[in-house]
C-alpha cells in the first residue's frame, strides 16, 4: 500500500521536533550545570573567606575541630604511642648490647691496651732543660720540692707497710685476689733521697736526677735491667747512681694494674750529676737508657721509649 505525499512529509517534520527538543534539553543541562559550578565556586570563596576570618591561634589549637598543632588527640595518642615502642626498642638494643660487652672485659686487665710493650723512662723533675744558679735558692726551689712531692709516697714509714720481696725474682701473684707490694724505701736512694740533703744537691751545684720507667700491666723484662745515663759531649761528665749501678730489680715486676695493685709504687733510679767548676755555665745533655734487658732502647720513632734525654746548665 502506498503513502500518501503528505506522510511523507510529516515523518520528516516530526524527526525535526524531535531534534529540537533534545537540543533544547541539553541547553538546559548545560544551563544547570553552569549554575551549579557558579553555586559550588561560591560556596569555596565563602569557606576560604572564613577561613581567613578564623584567628592565628587557631594553628595551635582549633576548637571547631579539636586539633591540637595540626593534630587529633586520636592522631597525637597514636604518634606517641608509636615512638614510645621505637625508642624502647633503641634502649632495650643498647643495654643488651653494653651488658654482653661489660661481660667480656675483666675490671683488672684492659682487653685491648694501647700502650707499647716497651715503657719509656721518665724523669724528675719534669723538665726537658735543667738550668738554675746555685747560690740562688729561688732558681731550684721548684725543682726541689717537685723531688720531695715525688718521693713522699717512698717514706720509709708507709713502705714498712709493704712487703720485703725475693730480690732479683718475678713477684708473679697471678692466683692472688689481693695483690702485695714490695717495698722500695726512700732511704734506698741515700744522697738523692733527699734526707741528708733536703736540696738534693741543688746547692752545691751537684743535682740529683730521678729516674723512672713507666708503668705496663703484665711487664717481665728478661735479663738483669739498670740505667746508664752518658753526657753528649767529648768529656767525661762523672755521675752517681742510687741504687748502686742503677738497679731495676724484678721483684717489682709484673705489675697488675691500677684497680689490682692500687698501692703498687714503681721503682727508681737516682743519678747524681757530679759537675764540677768547669761544667758551669756550661750545658749539659744528658741521654739515659734501660741496659741488660731485652726491652727496646733505640727506637727513632719514638725518643722516650726506653730512654730519655734531658740537659742541665748549672751556674755559680
Amino acid at each position: 500500500m502506498l503513502s500518501s505525499p503528505q506522510d511523507q512529509n510529516q515523518e520528516p517534520n516530526q524527526e525535526q521536533e524531535e531534534e529540537r527538543k533534545e537540543e533544547a534539553k541539553a541547553e538546559k543541562t548545560e544551563v544547570k550545570s553552569e549554575e551549579t559550578n557558579e553555586e559550588q565556586n561560591k560556596e569555596r570563596k565563602k569557606e576560604s573567606k572564613k577561613e581567613k576570618k578564623e584567628p592565628w591561634n587557631y594553628c595551635i589549637y582549633n576548637p571547631t575541630t579539636g586539633e591540637f598543632l595540626g593534630r587529633t588527640a586520636s592522631s597525637w595518642g597514636l604518634i606517641l604511642l608509636f615512638y614510645l615502642i621505637f625508642y624502647g626498642f633503641l634502649a632495650g638494643m643498647f643495654s643488651l648490647t653494653m651488658w654482653v660487652m661489660l661481660k667480656t672485659l675483666d675490671e683488672n686487665i684492659p682487653r685491648h691496651q694501647d700502650r707499647v710493650a716497651n715503657p719509656g723512662l721518665v724523669i724528675r723533675p719534669h723538665a726537658a732543660e735543667i738550668s738554675f744558679n746555685r747560690s740562688n735558692p729561688t732558681n731550684y726551689n721548684h725543682y726541689v720540692k717537685q723531688l720531695h712531692d715525688l718521693l713522699q709516697q717512698y717514706n720509709d714509714s708507709v713502705q714498712e707497710r709493704n712487703d720485703l720481696c725475693l730480690v732479683g725474682e718475678y713477684t708473679e701473684q697471678d692466683d692472688e685476689q689481693i695483690k702485695k707490694v714490695c717495698q722500695f724505701k726512700r732511704s734506698t736512694l741515700r744522697q738523692c733521697s733527699g734526707l741528708p740533703d733536703t736540696s738534693f744537691g741543688y746547692a752545691e751545684g751537684k743535682p740529683c736526677i730521678i729516674i723512672k720507667m713507666n708503668r705496663v700491666i703484665g711487664l717481665k723484662p728478661r735479663g738483669d735491667p739498670y740505667i746508664n745515663c752518658t753526657a753528649k759531649r767529648d768529656s767525661v761528665l762523672q755521675m752517681q747512681y742510687f741504687p748502686s749501678e742503677g738497679r731495676l730489680d724484678k721483684m717489682f715486676f709484673p705489675y697488675y694494674g691500677k684497680k689490682a695493685h692500687p698501692d703498687y709504687v714503681q721503682p727508681l733510679v737516682a743519678v747524681k750529676l757530679l759537675l764540677t767548676k768547669d761544667d758551669y755555665n756550661v750545658e749539659q745533655t744528658v741521654e739515659c737508657k734501660v741496659e741488660g734487658t731485652d726491652l727496646r732502647n733505640n727506637d727513632d720513632r719514638d725518643k722516650f721509649q726506653g730512654r730519655v734525654t734531658f740537659r742541665v746548665m748549672v751556674s755559680k
